[in-house]
């Protein structure tokens, strides 16, 4: 057996070791983990074989996305609590392979309403970890009060959404999709209307509309997103004003914050890194030992 081969074969046998170690102490994690990622495989496959390349390219981009946190842990060495990471990998699976490829998002009315959400909570978690780290760091000459953490880490999350928002219109507009879903309106309220030409708004119920000459029965006036984004900023804003209050309570006081800190990543300490590179020095050691 080549050289290379063996080192490839040490590298994966040294991920697995510190996969199942990994596994052995956090088993609910270990747990979400594999299974979402067998599901995954199982979907792809199923989409491979339909033709349906497009699903297959969404969960491929899922297997990607849920590489995340591993990333950011050996790389950035930023560590996730175990509850933020199974969210994640929950909140990318429902949103990829439940929300587009199983339609969740046209069967379930408020599916859209609870991952935006949920997306307003963890990013206000994120945002309040990232300003928290500074405020704590040493090498940080300034001090920030609690109220203006909770405050920058609302309006980091309200960021992200009306990021998404852009992210969301700019697909519709350029690639014809439908990311922002349209709604039906009975009634329609519009200065448009008025005969006089004044600036009142003249309420109008609408029953139907005529398209190229075709009635379309749809019951009411087709809004084209607005009160989709508009919605989903809402439910963004919902999540973010409860972490925010959760964050500044915390931040107020440590010793009660637990519930707070599993949503809220953290950097490795000095401690801790010299401790892993200790670990793989000693490992790589034993590999040429035993070579």
């Amino acid at each position: 057996m080549s050289r290379e081969k063996i080192d490839k074969k040490m590298w994966l046998l040294e991920h697995f070791r510190d996969f199942w170690e990994e596994a052995r102490e956090h088993k609910i994690k270990a747990f979400v983990y594999i299974s979402l990622r067998i599901l995954v495989v199982i979907v792809l496959i199923a989409e491979a074989f339909n033709h349906n390349y497009n699903n297959v390219f969404l969960c491929v981009l899922t297997l990607v996305l849920f590489m995340i946190p591993h990333f950011l842990n050996k790389r950035m060495n930023i560590v996730l609590p175990g509850t933020l990471e199974v969210i994640v990998l929950l909140f990318i699976f429902g949103a990829e392979i439940l929300g587009e490829i199983n339609e969740y998002y046209l069967i379930f009315d408020q599916w859209d309403d609870m991952l935006h959400t949920i997306n307003g909570f963890l990013c206000a978690a994120i945002g309040f970890s990232m300003i928290d780290i500074l405020n704590r760091n040493e090498k940080v000459t300034f001090s920030l009060s609690p109220i203006f953490v909770a405050l920058v880490a609302f309006c980091f999350s309200m960021t992200v959404g009306v990021i998404w928002e852009f992210f969301e219109f700019g697909m519709d507009v350029f690639f014809q999709t439908d990311m922002q879903k349209d709604a039906i309106l009975p009634v329609i309220s519009s200065v448009i209307f008025n005969p006089e030409g004044k600036n009142v708004a003249v309420v109008m119920p609408i029953e139907s509309i005529v398209v190229n000459g075709v009635t379309w029965n749809y019951g009411g006036y087709i809004d084209i997103g607005l009160y989709d984004t508009m919605n989903d900023l809402f439910v963004n804003f919902i999540g973010a004003v409860i972490f925010s209050i959760l964050g500044y309570f915390y931040i107020s006081n440590r010793s009660n914050g637990k519930f707070a800190q599993r949503f809220m990543p953290r950097r490795k300490t000095e401690k801790e890194i010299l401790e892993e590179q200790e670990h793989h020095i000693q490992r790589e050691h034993k590999h040429h030992h035993d070579l």
